[in-house]
């Protein structure tokens, strides 16, 4: 029964992929310039796998598809490519394909859309909106990059906070230019600000006599246009939001986020913090090239090689210790990879919790208390294991007790130093997540040395 169920949930995963015969079919299709077949092959794909295909495979491959699909290119591919390789597609799309694909989207993906391309294709596709889009989107574009003013959308259903249930019913069947998606009906005073707001369900459920005001949700909150994109997503995660109006400065509604935009800046958040945890920057996708890769990544990889040489340095002092003692070169870089990847456990958790705001100044002192605990206990359970393979594996007790030592500071140490670095950085404006793990690294290096190094030459020499 196991067997049957782990079998299934492997075909669960596999109809979320990208049948790889497929592609293989489409990308003949591309280079044999069959543009029938390659539309018969793509037609039936949802427009993020459409984005995943071109994200996939190279750029005369990518270049080819857009040339021979372009016309059936939609606006909601569009905002699903990743924007390392969007500017690459929209220069590609014959300009009436373009118009079209974008007159179909909300003011948000347009925003969304343009706000990364150069001035000339962002002039390019605001000349074919229609007037009143096209001042909702440059409306937009004036607030501060990843705002709520970019992420909102300025399409919104309101009604008056006198009206009745059968009235709003009767303005929805009438009104022809209603979002593709929304999901409350914003109450708006006679000033335009936001008071409150119902649910299509509960207006749907609701007798048609039944005032508004009378049906409103408890979660209603509203949204500074000024406000960090992160903190609306976190707002949207933490209160469980669908929806939210946002306001300018003297509270009138200028749009509403929706779930769809505040869930998919969380998703980028992780991302984000992934990469910079590993070094390779925040932005770096599969369809980078190679340029464009080693510059990403070139600069932490130096930043590690000067720690790496401040660590080598701490060996170079005790160069006359190892010389007497071999057995210590063996040992040493089981002390530094112990501490470093401790120092990773505690680090990983402690930019996670700065990014949900769940590690405060309320608890800070518990959670370090708590890490210190962890790395000392951790510390002796490993310093009992290895003061045993040291003192069997070399027939010397006292190697094994300096090992053991060893690691009991630096597996503290590391705990310690992965909650207070991260800490520290974002306390002086810096990101934790971009820079914390050089230095966690260097400190667990430098200090598992130190630690063994310096114990060996005052017990075993």
């Amino acid at each position: 029964m196991a067997e049957e169920r782990a079998e299934e949930h492997e075909r669960e995963e596999e109809d979320y992929r990208l049948d790889g015969d497929l592609v293989d079919l489409i990308l003949e299709a591309a280079e044999a310039g069959d543009a029938d077949r390659l539309t018969a092959l793509m037609e039936p794909l949802h427009a993020a796998d459409i984005a995943d295909l071109l994200e996939q495979v190279g750029g005369a491959e990518r270049r080819a598809i857009v040339r021979l699909y372009g016309r059936e290119m939609d606006g909601e591919i569009l905002t699903e490519i990743d924007e390392s390789i969007r500017e690459e597609v929209i220069e590609a799309l014959p300009k009436d394909v373009l118009a079209e694909a974008v007159r179909e989207l909300d003011s948000d993906d347009v925003v969304d859309l343009i706000e990364d391309l150069e001035e000339p294709q962002q002039e390019e596709i605001l000349k074919v909106l229609d007037e009143t889009d096209r001042a909702a989107v440059e409306q937009s574009l004036t607030y501060p990059e990843y705002s709520a003013g970019r992420l909102m959308q300025r399409e919104v259903v309101t009604a008056p906070e006198f009206w009745t249930v059968g009235e709003t019913i009767d303005f929805l069947r009438r009104e022809e230019d209603l979002p593709d998606q929304f999901y409350h009906v914003i109450l708006v005073d006679p000033g335009h600000h936001p008071i409150g707001y119902v649910t299509l369900g509960k207006l749907l459920a609701s007798k048609r006599a039944l005032a508004l005001k009378d049906i409103t949700e408890d979660s209603f909150r509203t949204i500074s246009a000024w406000q960090e994109e992160g903190d609306v997503a976190y707002a949207f995660n933490q209160y469980h939001l669908i929806s939210a109006p946002v306001v300018d400065d003297d509270d009138r509604l200028v749009g509403v986020i929706t779930i769809d935009d505040a869930m998919a800046v969380l998703d980028e958040e992780h991302e984000e913090d992934i990469l910079r945890l590993a070094g390779v920057g925040d932005e770096s996708a599969i369809s980078d090239t190679v340029i464009e890769t080693v510059r990403q990544r070139l600069p932490w990889l130096f930043v590690n090689l000067l720690t790496a040489i401040l660590a080598s340095g701490v060996i170079a002092v005790f160069e006359g210790t190892i010389e007497r003692l071999v057995a210590l070169a063996v040992l040493m870089p089981i002390v530094a990879s112990m501490g470093g990847n401790a120092g990773t456990q505690t680090l990983t958790v402690a930019v996670r919790a700065l990014a949900t705001k769940n590690l405060t100044e309320s608890n800070v002192w518990r959670v370090v208390r708590r890490e210190a605990i962890v790395g000392l206990l951790n510390g002796l359970a490993f310093a009992l294991v290895m003061g045993l393979v040291a003192w069997v594996w070399f027939d010397t007790a006292s190697l094994g007790l300096v090992i053991g030592a060893a690691m009991v500071i630096n597996l503290f140490v590391a705990a310690v130093a992965g909650i207070l670095v991260p800490l520290t950085l974002e306390k002086l404006g810096a990101d934790p997540a971009l820079a914390s793990g050089t230095f966690v690294t260097t400190v667990t290096d430098v200090v598992g040395f130190f630690a063994f190094l310096g114990l060996a030459g005052m017990m075993l020499l």
